[in-house]
């Protein structure tokens, strides 16, 4: 991996598996770039210690001694700022951010979400894709603003919704192919290739009319 000044901190609440899908492209140099903290609203999520063993900072800012929604993203904006980060990275990161976070980070802020947006956001998406009939299901990448799961999306990955599919089965489908594009996503920003520019999402410089889509190992853009 050629030398980056540049560094990410990752944002976790459970176990870590995009996390580790991006320890893994930064280790084998497709994103080039530091991890340069995990931080986690739980002392005991799985995720620190992928962290830990790796040799990557692991902090803890307790949501259950901050309780107070501002007064804990003032503690996670002190934290974060130690780092310098370039971007910060949500995966897996079960809270939702004040203004003034969001407002400080300003498109410098990527969340994943198990859904093809704007279907489904919120919690519960594998299960309501199923109760909805849907034969497509997936993720989306996007950039965070202040509504919930409403920034502009970067890029999507889709699966089949098969006849036989259970919440768990779909889920883990669609798991596999967020480990794939997260770390894309992450990497085309963190090479200068990705930006946002008045709500619009640019790649290369060129506006994306639609989110780049991950189909079948295929990546495919819309005019």
């Amino acid at each position: 991996m050629s030398v980056t000044s540049k560094s990410i901190v990752v944002l976790i609440s459970g176990s870590g598996t995009n996390l580790q899908a991006i320890i893994d492209a930064v280790n084998n140099g497709s994103i080039n770039a530091k991890i340069a903290a995990v931080i986690s609203n739980r002392p005991d999520a799985p995720g620190l210690e992928r962290a830990r063993k790796v040799g990557i900072n692991a902090v803890v800012i307790d949501q259950k001694t901050i309780t107070d929604r501002d007064q804990f993203d003032e503690a996670l904006i002190d934290e974060i700022d130690k780092y310098g980060a370039n971007l910060i990275v949500l995966a897996g990161f079960m809270r939702i951010l004040t203004e003034k976070f969001i407002d400080r980070y300003e498109h410098r802020i990527i969340n994943i979400h198990p859904s093809l947006l704007p279907e489904f956001k919120g919690l519960n998406t594998h299960r309501r894709a199923l109760e909805a009939g849907k034969t497509r299901h997936g993720a989306s990448v996007h950039f965070v603003n202040i509504e919930l799961d409403d920034g502009p999306v970067v890029i999507q990955a889709e699966v089949p919704v098969l006849p036989d599919d259970t919440e768990q089965t779909l889920a883990a489908r669609v798991l596999e192919q967020e480990h794939i594009i997260y770390p894309m996503a992450i990497a085309w920003y963190i090479d200068g290739r990705l930006e946002v520019n008045d709500n619009n999402i640019l790649l290369d410089k060129s506006i994306l009319r639609r989110p780049a889509l991950w189909q079948a190992n295929q990546l495919t853009f819309s005019e």
